[in-house]
C-alpha cells in the first residue's frame, strides 16, 4: 500500500508500507496510561498489545489479558528513559527487524518502538554520538553500531522520493 504526500520541492514523497497492520497500529498506540476497566487495581498500566485481535487496537493491562486475550499472541511494551521499547525475543519472529539498532537494557536486548529526541551537544551520550560513523537512514540519529535504523517505527516504513507522475 502506498501513501503519497506533496513535499515543498514539488516532488511527491511516496511512502511504501512494509509492515503488518497490527504493527502500524501498535506503533501509534499510547501505552502506560491507567486502564479504564480496572481503575482500582494495582499495576493497572496499559502496557500490553494483542497482535491477534484486529478489532482491538488499544493497549490493555494485565487484568484485561486474563479476561479477553488468554490464548492470544501478546507483546509487552516496556519503558526505558520514558520511551517505549519491546524485547527483541518477542518480535523478531513476527516482523522484519533486520537493520534495527538493538540496545541492552536490564540484561535484555530491546528495540525502541519510535523515534527519540537527539542527544544535545553536551554530555557522554552526545560525545559517543558525535564520534560514531553510523547514522539512522531516516532521522540521521547517530548509532553505536552498523545498523540502518534507530527504531522499529523507522524500519517499518521506508520512503522514496519520486517525480510526480513517475
Amino acid at each position: 500500500m502506498a501513501n503519497v504526500a506533496r513535499i515543498p520541492d514539488g516532488k511527491d514523497k511516496v511512502t511504501i508500507t512494509l509492515a503488518p497492520t497490527w504493527l502500524e497500529t501498535m506503533l501509534m498506540t499510547q501505552f502506560f496510561t491507567p486502564c479504564d476497566h480496572h481503575p482500582d487495581m494495582p499495576r493497572n498500566e496499559r502496557n500490553l498489545f494483542c497482535i491477534d485481535c484486529s478489532e482491538c487496537s488499544l493497549a490493555f493491562c494485565i487484568y484485561c489479558r486474563s479476561n479477553h486475550h488468554a490464548n492470544h499472541r501478546i507483546v509487552q511494551i516496556r519503558r526505558s528513559s520514558y520511551h517505549e521499547v519491546v524485547r527483541v525475543a518477542e518480535v523478531e519472529g513476527l516482523i522484519d527487524v533486520k537493520g534495527v539498532h538493538t540496545y541492552i537494557i536490564n540484561s535484555a536486548k530491546v528495540f525502541f518502538l519510535n523515534e527519540r529526541p537527539q542527544p544535545k551537544g553536551i554530555g557522554a551520550a552526545a560525545g559517543k554520538a558525535a564520534a560514531s560513523p553510523y547514522f539512522c537512514e531516516v532521522c540521521s540519529r547517530s548509532l553505536l553500531y552498523d545498523f540502518r535504523f534507530c527504531s522499529i517505527g523507522f524500519r517499518t516504513t521506508e520512503s522514496k522520493v519520486r517525480m510526480a507522475g513517475v
